[in-house]
């Protein structure tokens, strides 16, 4: 046992963890932290980011990518409160974080002191826990929990905010190793497997629909044998890109708002709908009244709080996914469906993607990628058009290849996962699509990219209009476009050469294609700036609040 500042229990806590990275910002509460994480430099790295929050999404990024715990810190007062997007969008997605911050010192709390604020009072509305350190003593302790509590059953981030007297007092410090995370099983009942079991034996027509919790529990494999077992149709959500190999004839695409027809219609039509890992989401289920009304509906989910809360379900297994789906099928035997998958079979020849191929669009650039990578790479997104396009025209073979802000939806939140799941996997071809709204908000993180040299593809999506917001202005506000034009004289070229990037614009398929592949070639951090045309839409689409059932196309509203 040895004495060691707060600071140094702090790095010797990361290092205990097997932390190699983490990202953020210095400031003066946290300057202890910092001084003592220059002395471990060649043990953790520290990624500068440009702005606090890009850290936490990169942070993010790296956890997504790795399936580690992601790490990022900040500084007291707005260093902190920079962070929070970051954490909510870690929070909504299940993201395991953990956001260290500092704070003033304890003798100067509540007396709005420079740069003070409560961040653990702020964040706990999303995070799985927040904790102040006031004591050195109990500092130890409190970050081995935070990096239990982030891993532990539903993932999720976790803040440890510490004052800035605990960085510099002394305590007593014995390493530890930390303990194993265990899944959760108490709560598999063999009474819910055996009606699961009853459930699909009777099915004529099951339908399985797989979400982010599959790829949390590390449950790919456990589930692929589960869906041929079954012998049914895949959908997916978009936190469940991958699990399912996107090529499989099985897959029947993404479900929901805009989600494939062959899906929404599939799951309307269903006798038994399987979610794994899924959570009901508004924009995977529409109108919840008239959801999958032909089918029972099976729920299997980690985190009890989520079985009936969106929809009421027939039955449910509460537990690690990956342990539930090993139990499932050791149960069952093997079924044959193939009438059913053969009128799912008509239902994709029916209704296939109709966007053009010989011109320059958001569908096309995403086809092109797809191609050059040959479906290898990792595909980071902002939000809008351009992370739909993401999703349906890239077809993801594993899990953790798309990494997107499903739940808050966060404009700005793709570049710095981008820089993080670089990081964390450089053994991979890393891309970013990004609209030119989304790209505006954190196109800073382009000189992070450029002074690590971490070389990502940045591909902005350019309509100069906020698309997903013009996209429903069109549709239900009258052509009224208020606010969401961009046309303006910024050139995202010029921007990314000044900070230190190479870039090109395309206007053409063919410019794009060129430009792609010097960016891969080059080894750089690279932006193509894709300029398409502003009434571009995404296909097919459900309103708000009306049923999957009703999904609709270009052609369908044609015909009307």
């Amino acid at each position: 046992m040895k004495q060691l500042t707060g600071s140094e229990i702090v790095i010797e806590c990361l290092k205990e963890q097997g932390v190699d990275t983490v990202f953020g910002y210095p400031g003066g509460t946290i300057l202890n932290v910092y001084d003592a994480l220059y002395q471990h430099q060649d043990e953790i790295k520290h990624i500068l980011t440009s702005h606090e929050q890009g850290a936490s999404h990169a942070a993010d990024g790296y956890a997504r990518a790795t399936g580690k715990v992601g790490v990022c810190m900040a500084t007291s007062g707005p260093g902190a409160t920079n962070l929070v997007t970051g954490i909510a969008t870690a929070y909504m997605d299940s993201i395991p974080l953990v956001a260290i911050t500092a704070n003033v010192g304890v003798s100067m709390l509540g007396r709005y002191s420079f740069q003070e604020v409560d961040i653990a009072g702020v964040v706990m509305p999303v995070t799985k826990h927040s904790f102040i350190v006031k004591n050195v003593h109990e500092l130890a302790g409190t970050l081995r929990r935070a990096f239990k509590i982030a891993q532990s059953g539903r993932p999720g981030p976790v803040l440890v905010d510490i004052t800035k007297d605990v960085t510099a007092n002394l305590a007593d410090y014995e390493y530890k190793k930390p303990e194993k995370i265990e899944p959760i099983t108490k709560t598999i009942k063999e009474e819910d497997i055996d009606t699961v079991v009853k459930y699909i034996d009777k099915a004529k027509k099951p339908f399985i629909m797989v979400g982010g919790g599959v790829v949390a529990s590390g449950a790919y494999k456990e589930f692929r044998k589960f869906a041929k077992l079954v012998d049914a149709p895949v959908c997916d959500t978009l936190m469940g890109k991958g699990v399912f190999d996107g090529k499989d004839p099985h897959y029947t695409g993404m479900v929901g708002m805009h989600g494939t027809k062959a899906s929404n219609f599939g799951v309307t039509e269903s006798d038994l709908l399987i979610v794994v890992g899924g959570r009901f989401s508004d924009r995977v289920i529409g109108n919840a009244k008239k959801f999958a009304n032909n089918a029972k509906i099976v729920q299997i989910d980690v985190d009890a709080a989520e079985i009936n809360k969106n929809i009421v379900v027939d039955a449910s297994i509460v537990g690690d996914a990956k342990e539930v789906l090993k139990r499932l099928n050791a149960r069952l035997s093997q079924k044959d469906n193939k009438e059913w998958l053969a009128e799912i079979d008509e239902l994709k020849k029916k209704y296939p993607s109709t966007y053009p191929t010989d011109v320059l669009t958001g569908p096309t650039a995403i086809a092109k990628i797809y191609d050059i990578t040959k479906g290898d790479a990792i595909i980071t997104t902002d939000v809008g058009q351009h992370q739909m396009w993401a999703a349906q025209m890239y077809s993801y073979k594993e899990p953790r290849q798309l990494l997107t802000s499903g739940g808050l939806g966060t404009m700005g939140y793709g570049l710095g996962a981008s820089i993080g799941a670089k990081v964390g996997r450089p053994d991979k071809v890393v891309i970013n699509i990004a609209g030119d709204g989304c790209f505006r908000m954190n196109m800073n993180e382009i000189a992070t990219a450029t002074r690590y040299n971490i070389p990502i593809i940045q591909v902005v999506i350019n309509n100069h209009v906020l698309g997903m917001v013009r996209q429903w202005q069109t549709l239900f506000y009258g052509e009224r476009y208020s606010n969401t034009v961009l046309d303006d004289s910024v050139d995202f070229v010029k921007i990314s050469e000044g900070m230190g990037a190479l870039a090109f614009k395309a206007t053409t398929l063919e410019e794009f294609e060129k430009a792609f592949k010097k960016a891969l070639k080059s080894g750089k951090p690279c932006v193509i700036d894709a300029q398409i045309e502003k009434d571009d839409k995404v296909w097919p689409m459900v309103a708000a609040g009306q049923p999957i059932s009703t999904c609709f196309s270009e052609e369908d509203l044609e015909k009307k």
